[in-house]
């Protein structure tokens, strides 16, 4: 009973009973339908038959009368073998004037109707079912006429037993069908189990194998690797920044435990110690900026915030942040030039300018004093660029890939307490918007841009 209980809470073993059910029932109602319609159509031929002929003799009968009736019965009935036709014409009371059958039967009122019932045939002797109907004539004659049903009979059975022969071939089929159907799909499923075991066991590299066939099961193969892919890369950057954020914050915090220790020397003067505080603050605010930063990464990443996302006109959103930015770009002695072309898109605008900020915050820091840095909003068909380029030293080729890693970077003498957030940050704002974050030498400088698609 345990066994038989879990062979049924296998899913392969009821999906094909439930192939066989419902193609069981699929079947038996279309030869159903076929056995019902034959019989319906075999009789209604033989109805309209039957009654064409109890007209024509009724027709005989007003023209000649009853022995041109008679004549005309004992001419039919002749063939009447061949055609399993029966005939029986009688006077009023009962005695047989013409026909093939005995007697009149004894349960049936002329003019009844169709009746099926068994007779005796006069030329054979034998009891045989008979499908009639009759009338009485205008004299009180009475005139039945009938087909043998035993041919239909045979017919029945014949029908029916191959409308079993038809379930059991029907019965097989579907337990083979629905086999081979479940032996496809799990053997799919089977694929995807193995590779996401795998995957639990700590290889991040797995993936579900592609058969190429380009169905339905290889395309959902192909998105379940695709968010594989993202959880790699996510794992990845998370990995990255738990290292970073161990290796960079180490120094900030031995320094700032230093401050405090210094604050608690009483042999110090009160200039270094209002010395040694502000330091502290400094390092404090430091922190907090990282971990604000590292919020706002994690959040971006996790897409929170879309539900506030709006119509953002970017050009007016660049000239914004560019204006924000005109005193620093004077201090530093760059100039700071915008370009925009009108783009609307749908975009959170907080985070957008935020974005736009550390672009040009970090061309800002890397610009040579007498230089541009230019603000470029351009409307593709399908996306939204923005750029922002310096014309500093660059970036070497092969740390291109790096800029938007957590804590990166490039010119540690050249920080300024900048955390290395910044480009990460932004690379964030623009996946969370479906983009893209993209960054080229342009020789000299560097180009770094948002691709922001319309929709």
């Amino acid at each position: 009973m345990g066994k038989s209980l879990g062979i049924m809470r296998n899913a392969r073993t009821r999906l094909v009973l439930l192939s066989m059910v419902l193609s069981t029932l699929l079947t038996a109602a279309v030869l159903a339908l076929v056995y019902v319609t034959a019989n319906r159509t075999i009789a209604g031929e033989t109805r309209s038959v039957v009654t064409a002929e109890l007209a024509g003799l009724s027709d005989e009968y007003q023209r000649r009368g009853i022995f041109g009736l008679t004549e005309a019965i004992e001419r039919r009935t002749q063939d009447a073998a061949e055609r399993d036709a029966l005939y029986l014409l009688t006077d009023p009371f009962g005695i047989v004037l013409a026909g093939n059958l005995v007697r009149w039967p004894p349960d049936v009122e002329p003019g009844s109707g169709w009746v099926e019932l068994d007779l005796i045939r006069t030329e054979s002797g034998e009891n045989v079912p008979v499908s009639t109907a009759s009338i009485r004539l205008p004299g009180g004659e009475r005139l039945l006429v009938g087909r043998d049903a035993s041919a239909r009979r045979q017919f029945d059975r014949v029908l029916l037993r191959s409308v079993g022969l038809a379930l059991l071939a029907a019965l097989a089929l579907s337990l083979l069908t629905g086999w081979f159907l479940t032996r496809l799909v799990f053997s799919r499923f089977k694929d995807i189990s193995r590779t996401a075991a795998e995957i639990v066991s700590g290889d991040l590299t797995r993936r579900i194998p592609l058969r190429g066939t380009g169905d339905e099961f290889d395309r959902m193969a192909g998105t379940l690797n695709e968010m594989l892919d993202r959880i790699e890369e996510l794992v990845g950057h998370l990995r990255t920044t738990s290292n970073s954020i161990a290796h960079d914050l180490r120094s900030p915090l031995s320094r700032l435990r230093q401050k405090v220790e210094a604050l608690t020397d009483p042999s110090r003067a009160d200039a270094e110690r209002d010395a040694d505080a502000a330091r502290a603050l400094a390092e404090v605010d430091h922190l907090l900026r990282v971990f604000s930063q590292l919020t706002e990464i994690s959040r971006a990443e996790a897409g929170l915030g879309r539900e506030e996302f709006e119509a953002v006109d970017l050009a007016a959103l660049a000239r914004d942040v560019a204006e924000f930015y005109e005193p620093l770009a004077q201090e530093n002695g760059v100039t700071l030039t915008v370009e925009t072309d009108p783009a609307i898109l749908p975009g959170h605008r907080a985070l957008l300018a935020q974005a736009l900020s550390n672009l040009l915050d970090n061309a800002l820091r890397y610009a040579p004093d007498g230089t541009e840095v230019a603000l470029h909003t351009t409307a593709a068909e399908d996306a939204v660029i923005l750029s922002v380029r310096d014309h500093g030293p660059g970036v070497p080729e092969t740390d291109l890939e790096r800029l938007t890693q957590p804590f990166v970077t490039l010119d540690p003498s050249r920080t300024g307490g900048n955390s290395g957030l910044g480009l990460a940050l932004a690379a964030a704002i623009a996946r969370m918007h479906g983009g893209v974050f993209e960054a080229r030498n342009a020789s000299p400088g560097l180009e770094a841009r948002l691709v922001l698609p319309r929709s």
